[in-house]
């Protein structure tokens, strides 16, 4: 057998050469944060700045004053706190309080091979979609799915989520769908009107959590009284502070700009 002393040595090394190999992944994932888009933009609008400071003090700070909201707009603290602000707003019930499951749109493509059809839905719309067939499976409550093609390349949302729905054994007659809104006011008031048609007065509304609380606020506009039931989080709610936080990337760009739409959106709507 070998000294314990000798075991101890070799467990030390492992342990530091596993801190050594994640060390370099996350300053492997630093240096590209900075030299691919958008990080790439920041360096180079920091170095005008510079340039532009030798000559013009005022202009140069302007300009860094503009790169660093750019920074941060491109970080995921800034992302994660703008994002999670908005998730936070609506809890899922604990108890399901409804006679019709109405599921959010969130963009579709066309034409994209699929396994019973073409045309897919974009991940947020997915996730929605999964969400609301769990709920079905749990309280038999029927789907209707709301959203129509809101470009011209793009898919109808609410044609494909049918077919979906339909491919994962929810059978048609229990599918309402409303396919000609094209943004979230459109969806609460078309979606008023065909529950009217069909007798159905309390919607238990699913979207992504960034967007329940301006799904709310449109859907009580249109006379509606809903029940929330977020999904598609996108912000873990135990979280900790971590310098890859500070790298910048193009998915929490992304998620800043989606989150200050929502807060525009939001504004409007109680406007």
């Amino acid at each position: 057998m070998r000294p314990h002393g000798t075991i101890r040595l070799q467990l030390v090394y492992l342990y530091q050469k596993g801190k050594a190999v994640i060390f370099l992944i996350y300053f492997i994932k630093f240096i590209y944060s900075f030299i691919l888009p958008p990080g790439l933009f920041v360096l180079l609008l920091t170095a005008a700045a510079l340039w532009i400071w030798r000559k013009n003090r005022r202009p140069a700070v302007t300009l860094l004053v503009i790169t660093l909201l750019l920074y941060l707009s491109m970080t995921p603290l800034m992302s994660s706190l703008l994002m999670g602000s908005l998730e936070r707003k609506y809890s899922p019930p604990s108890r399901i309080d409804g006679d019709v499951i109405v599921v959010l749109g969130g963009g579709a493509t066309s034409g994209t091979p699929d396994i019973d059809g073409e045309g897919n839905l974009y991940g947020p719309a997915a996730n929605r979609l999964l969400t609301a067939a769990r709920l079905y499976r749990e309280t038999g409550l029927p789907l209707l799915f709301t959203g129509g093609q809101v470009f011209a390349d793009s898919g109808n949302e609410a044609d494909i989520a049918k077919r979906q729905l339909i491919g994962l054994g929810i059978p048609a007659e229990d599918i309402l769908t409303e396919n000609q809104s094209l943004n979230t006011e459109q969806n609460a008031e078309f979606t008023a009107a065909l529950m009217k048609e069909h007798g159905l007065s309390r919607p238990v509304l699913v979207t992504s959590a960034f967007h329940i609380a301006r799904g709310m606020e449109e859907f009580r506009s249109a006379g509606l009284s809903p029940q929330a039931y977020p999904s598609d989080y996108r912000v873990s709610r135990i979280g900790s502070f971590t310098l890859s936080k500070l790298f910048p990337s193009p998915g929490s760009m992304e998620s800043t700009g989606v989150a200050l739409k929502e807060y525009l959106g939001l504004l409007a709507a109680r406007l």
